[in-house]
């Protein structure tokens, strides 16, 4: 079962919209839902919430350490309550995946991403789960830079924001430990279907 639920960004309002938080932006709906309160932990360098679930406790994290020492934020945490790496869900934004879609992986490399890379070196293993929610790719990797550090466009926000919604509603399967079931149920983010013609478009 997932017990700690980390999402990656950087602290500050002038990062709090850009592409680079959508790890926040996910934890920040998920601690709605459970109506809890993310609140300073210095012990962990992050932003952190407790909930009580079935009767299992888990954890909501932000780490507040800059995306690219997020591992020392996560680490702390999942040592202090002997989490094993299997047991962490990350979220994160993924450029390889086009605004409006989300995956769920477990393992793998980082890929290039400071914060994944950061979380590999603290937790001594690449073997917990990451839900990579899509941003899309500037097309030119000189820019990715920039890209990340920017807000989307309304359009692509959009796009962001439905893809976390949906993905959302998968967290109670998450907590249960029914990772297949979470990896349908997420990938599955069909997009609305086309409205049938009316008739007289037909006879045309």
């Amino acid at each position: 079962m997932i017990k700690l639920f980390v999402g990656l960004g950087n602290p500050g309002p002038e990062y709090e919209d850009t592409r680079h938080n959508a790890g926040f932006w996910w934890i920040d709906e998920l601690a709605r839902d459970l109506k809890v309160n993310l609140v300073p932990e210095r012990s962990y360098f992050g932003l952190m919430a407790r909930a009580n679930v079935g009767g299992n406790t888990i954890w909501l994290l932000e780490p507040q350490t800059f995306m690219n020492a997020s591992g020392k934020s996560v680490g702390a945490l999942a040592r202090f309550f002997k989490i094993k790496p299997e047991e962490v869900l990350v979220v994160h934004d993924e450029l390889d995946i086009p605004p409006g879609q989300v995956k769920l992986k477990r393992g793998g490399s980082h890929a290039g991403h400071n914060g994944l890379r950061d979380i590999h070196a603290q937790l001594g293993s690449a073997d917990y789960w990451r839900l990579r929610v899509g941003i899309g790719h500037p097309g030119v990797k000189s820019e990715v830079v920039n890209w990340v550090l920017k807000k989307p466009s309304p359009d692509q926000r959009k796009l962001i924001d439905d893809s976390i919604i949906h993905s959302l509603k998968s967290w109670p399967v998450l907590v249960e430990g029914d990772m297949e079931k979470a990896t349908l149920q997420i990938h599955t983010n069909k997009p609305p279907r086309p409205k049938p013609p009316r008739p007289a478009e037909l006879d045309k």
